[in-house]
């Protein structure tokens, strides 16, 4: 009886998926929240981080080897979902975003979601990289493809204004 031997590339890859796997299960949750609050829209979120993960599987060994593979996720769920928005525009008048409404927040959560949602989608981007992504300054730069000093003054502002919104409704 001969036995089937595993080659180096069939453990590689094993390792690969093994890889993959745990950062699926590690980040997806976080991926999806960072995306829900920067896009606004729940429904479009679960789109992007599906889309998002499935090419980070595809180039795992590369993602997987990057400073912050989670921010590389986000990153491409982003563009994906801005890609498809424009997209849809093309192809038909906006829908108002009131149509897709959150799924249950707790109250004080409704302020916070309605003062983050007046901020540009650059500014929220980077503050949702670095508080609910918990990215460095460095690793918001490489994954928006920004310079440090953009990050530093687009989180900056952004949290000057959620300041000013959050102390006016209290």
């Amino acid at each position: 009886m001969v036995v089937p031997t595993t080659s180096a590339g069939d453990a590689s890859a094993r390792r690969d998926a093994d890889g993959f796997e745990a950062f699926y299960r590690a980040n997806v949750d976080r991926v999806y929240r960072a995306l829900a609050v920067t896009l606004r829209r729940d429904d479009l979120a679960h789109e992007a981080v599906d889309e998002a993960m499935a090419r980070a599987y595809a180039r795992w060994p590369v993602v997987g080897e990057l400073e912050s593979p989670a921010g590389w996720v986000f990153r491409v769920g982003f563009n994906w979902a801005t890609s498809w928005r424009r997209k849809l525009r093309r192809e038909r008048p906006p829908v108002e975003d009131d149509a897709h409404p959150h799924h249950g927040p707790p109250d004080g959560a409704i302020v916070a979601r309605d003062a983050l949602a007046m901020l540009p989608a650059p500014q929220r981007a980077v503050l949702t990289c670095r508080i609910l992504l918990d990215l460095s300054t460095a690793e918001t730069a490489a994954a928006l493809g920004l310079t440090e000093g953009t990050v530093k003054s687009r989180l900056s502002r952004g949290l000057a204004t959620l300041r000013s919104a959050l102390s006016t409704e209290e």
